[in-house]
């Protein structure tokens, strides 16, 4: 081959490589989604989703949502997270602490940016919340307080209480277990402790709180939880049964109060994390962020089916009204 030849082909390939790493320079980033339920439940994700877009993130443009559904069946999550890491996404996110352990079993090496109401120590995300340490950083709706307040608040409201439900699922490791029995005991009142790992265990815990004859149900949400929410409430209306959950949509879904953090602001606040992750920001080093602020709702609709009276001393307390 002539000289020139050499020069003409070494020119065309050099060109090509150019273009190339240009692509890769300029393709959209990419997020790894795994989600517990199916698309059609999919509804808590549009803080995350609206907030990613007032900072300039366009779908399908400036950024990919890749997603993996496991149609509530925890079964599926450990392939599915798995599978996702495998296609090297930009960053992974894991909503939910129930989702949460996947994730951090999939890689150890690639972001994970993720929004739970579970401890992240205990889930094994992080070393510390203000150091991270890992792979990882993001949301925790975790506060050690809220398991003896909600019950506290749940008894000031309605004084007979006296034997609760407790729904939870111990795959979602949190406090809220020990915190609400110690708060049970100092108010002289029966927890009746409801492991559920899966959504075809709902029925047997039903009719165990029903054979127990309690008076009042409190639930730890969780993303199993949140996806089993109109099961859970149409159980505690059928029964009578006064509800409390950790977030607003328990009470405004038919409950008859939630207390805890603005759960869409907080979420909202996992695409700060994102953003600061895609301009170059190492996850190890963003120390994770703790809600700061708690909310009271009451239905008083939920409250006159169960002819029950709220006091307006306890109302004017309340964050937010719902009639």
């Amino acid at each position: 081959m002539r000289r020139r030849d050499i020069i003409v082909a070494g020119g065309v390939a050099a060109l090509w490589s150019a273009l190339a790493r240009a692509q890769t320079r300029t393709a959209a980033p990419r997020l790894g989604m795994l989600r517990y339920g199916s698309p059609g439940e999919d509804g808590g994700l549009k803080p995350f989703l609206s907030a990613m877009s007032e900072l300039g993130y366009v779908d399908g443009r400036t950024v990919q949502y890749d997603y993996r559904y496991a149609g509530n069946d925890a079964g599926r999550l450990p392939a599915l997270a798995a599978e996702l890491a495998a296609s090297r996404p930009d960053v992974m996110m894991a909503f939910g602490g129930d989702i949460a352990p996947f994730v951090r079993d999939a890689t150890q090496s690639l972001p994970i940016v993720f929004s739970v109401s579970a401890d992240p120590v205990r889930l094994g995300l992080v070393a510390s919340l203000n150091r991270p340490e890992r792979n990882a950083t993001g949301i925790t709706f975790l506060h050690d307080e809220l398991g003896s307040k909600r019950l506290q608040l749940l008894k000031e409201a309605v004084p007979r209480l006296s034997r609760v439900a407790f729904l939870w699922n111990p795959d979602h490791l949190d406090n809220e277990l020990p915190e609400t029995s110690r708060a049970a005991q100092a108010l002289k009142m029966e927890l009746l402790s409801l492991p559920v790992r899966k959504t075809d265990e709902l029925q047997a815990a039903f009719d165990r709180a029903t054979a127990a004859r309690v008076d009042s149900v409190y639930v730890v949400t969780s993303t199993l939880m949140v996806n089993s929410m109109p099961r859970i409430l149409s159980f505690a209306t059928e029964n009578r049964l006064p509800l409390i959950g950790g977030w607003g949509a328990w009470a405004s879904a038919g409950g008859l109060m939630s207390y805890g953090p603005d759960v869409n602001l907080m979420v909202s606040r996992t695409a700060v994390f994102v953003d600061k992750i895609l301009r170059g920001a190492r996850p190890a080093e963003l120390p994770v962020e703790q809600p700061t602020r708690f909310e009271l709702t009451v239905n008083t609709k939920a409250a006159r089916s169960l002819g029950l009276n709220i006091p307006e001393s306890y109302l004017v307390r309340a964050d937010h009204i719902l009639e």
